[in-house]
Parts: structure tokens; C-alpha cells; sequence
């Protein structure tokens, strides 16, 4: 009796082993987890719960501060695409 579950618990051993073994060779997508921060990855009171945080009608110079960012958006999206012609013909050129 006692030699059996001897056998039986040494296939077991022996089956996990080889079990862990092939887990420890096959190849897996892993990513770490997300830090918690106090639960919600920010600070809530200051983030969440801002009083004036999306009155964008009651910003300082806004007018100036709303021009300026869609005429930068707006140059940035024509001088990428233009600089990229002009470096793939340039390049092209000298091949």
C-alpha cells in the first residue's frame, strides 16, 4: 500500500516537473500590471473633482492661447508632410 502511493506521488512529481519544465520554454505575451495609486492611478480630490478645471469660456487671454495652438496644429500639419517630400526627393536624387 504504502509502495503504491510512493509510485503515485513519484509520477506526480515526475509529471510536474516535466510540466514545468515546458512552461518554462514555451513563449508567452506578458505585460506587467498597472501600479495602483490610490486605486485609480491618480489623485482624485485635485484631478477629479477640479472646481475650474474645464472652464475653458474663463480662461486668461483666450482668444491669444486658442489662435495660437490651431494656427501651431495647423503649420506642424502642413510642414511634416512637406519636409517628408522634400527629404524623400532629395534622397531619391542622390541615389
Amino acid at each position: 500500500m504504502a509502495m503504491i502511493r510512493g509510485i503515485g506521488s513519484g509520477i506526480k512529481l515526475l509529471t510536474s516537473s516535466e510540466a514545468a519544465l515546458f512552461r518554462s520554454v514555451t513563449r508567452e505575451f506578458h505585460a506587467t500590471g498597472m501600479k495602483r495609486m490610490g486605486g485609480h492611478g491618480h489623485d482624485e480630490p485635485y484631478y477629479l473633482h477640479a472646481k475650474h478645471m474645464y472652464n475653458l469660456d474663463q480662461m486668461k487671454h483666450q482668444k491669444l492661447k486658442v489662435a495660437l495652438s490651431v494656427w501651431s496644429a495647423f503649420g506642424i500639419g502642413m510642414a511634416v508632410p512637406v519636409y517628408a517630400v522634400m527629404f524623400q526627393q532629395k534622397k531619391a536624387a542622390s541615389a
